[in-house]
């Protein structure tokens, strides 16, 4: 959003939602007026313009909290992950880790930075090298961080498959990733993204690849982690379906920016913004007396991010669009209940 970001409460008091146990106060991440554009060339050269991935994003994240971000492919949302990543350079905007700004790290600070956040990716069989077993691929960043005592470093290894269960460890250390089942590669990206005890995990679209049945026995592996570490996590997903199994808060991205934001539950029973109302929508069903309902959804496309709309960017989609002030003005943040934020002239 172009506007000042409006904290969240603290877990712990926050209203209309499920308490998960204490949470520690201390600010972990602060993305602050973050916008990240990409630069177009035309016939490899000429300026032709910027795609702007991410304009405006504003959000804090506590030491112990889970956030999921959710929205439709091309909204930002992975651009706005990469950026957290360290591998996105903003062009305007703070990224703030431990109170260390994100674009002043080079060099150690840099590497220290990249070992204290785990990234799950959203192809396990992808994100493996196909070459290395998985004892290589475990340890593999354990030797690029200088732990060089053998033995610890088989400790660690051994310790975090046990938490990721993939039982018996010795049966598992010497397979290499084609011989694993798509649930089993998982496991392992999550072990690699634990071996260096992180306090952030960033998880993009973690389940998205895999089966239905095992889809919620990973979603659990990861919030049980989340508890026992006191992890920190963003969750990258475009499927309101799974957040409720592991996220604390959910943060609505469209056209590059956060639309509305709340605590799970208030946020799937009170949507707020016409986008989550829409995306809630679309929603699969899994009761089978409706599958054949075709539900109401917004008409067109999401908007060019090298040329978005004036005013709010949803509004040439939105069924309750008020001319000369959605296309005109860009809603701030309103807070129609306490904690629950939705960027919409229908608040004001």
């Amino acid at each position: 959003m172009n506007q000042e970001s409006a904290r969240l409460p603290n877990p712990s008091t926050a209203i209309g939602g499920d308490g998960r146990g204490d949470r520690s106060d201390a600010m972990l991440l602060s993305v602050q007026d973050l916008h990240v554009w990409f630069e177009l060339k035309r016939w490899g050269f000429a300026h032709a313009g910027y795609v702007r991935a991410v304009d405006g994003v504003n959000f804090d994240l506590r030491q112990g909290e889970a956030i999921a971000i959710v929205g439709e492919s091309g909204c930002g949302k992975s651009s706005l992950m990469k950026t957290i990543l360290g591998l996105n350079r903003p062009i305007k905007g703070d990224i703030l880790f431990e109170g260390q700004k994100l674009s002043e790290l080079r060099g150690r600070s840099l590497q220290w930075y990249r070992s204290q956040v785990g990234y799950v990716q959203q192809d396990p069989y992808g994100a493996l090298p196909p070459f290395m077993s998985v004892r290589r691929i475990l340890e593999e960043p354990l030797v690029i961080n200088r732990v060089k005592d053998g033995e610890e470093r088989q400790a660690r290894i051994v310790k975090v498959m046990e938490e990721v269960k993939l039982f018996p460890v010795d049966d598992f250390l010497t397979k290499f990733p084609h011989m694993l089942s798509g649930g089993q590669q998982q496991r392992v990206v999550i072990a690699r993204s634990m071996i260096l005890n992180p306090k952030l995990l960033v998880a993009d679209e973690p389940v998205s690849m895999l089966d239905a049945s095992v889809r919620v026995e990973i979603l659990k592996l990861l919030r049980g982690l989340q508890e026992s570490h006191n992890l920190a996590v963003i969750y990258i997903t475009h499927d309101l379906s799974t957040v409720r199994y592991f996220s604390e808060y959910i943060f609505v991205m469209y056209a590059g920016q956060i639309v509305e934001k709340a605590r799970v539950n208030d946020l799937l029973r009170h949507a707020r913004h016409p986008y989550t109302h829409a995306l809630l929508e679309a929603t699969s069903d899994p009761d089978a007396k409706n599958a054949e309902v075709f539900k109401e959804v917004p008409p067109g496309e999401p908007p060019s991010l090298v040329n978005p709309p004036s005013g709010c960017r949803f509004h040439p989609r939105c069924p309750h669009m008020m001319k000369d002030l959605c296309d005109v003005q860009v809603p701030p943040d309103f807070e129609p209940t306490p904690g629950h934020f939705a960027a919409c002239w229908l608040y004001r």
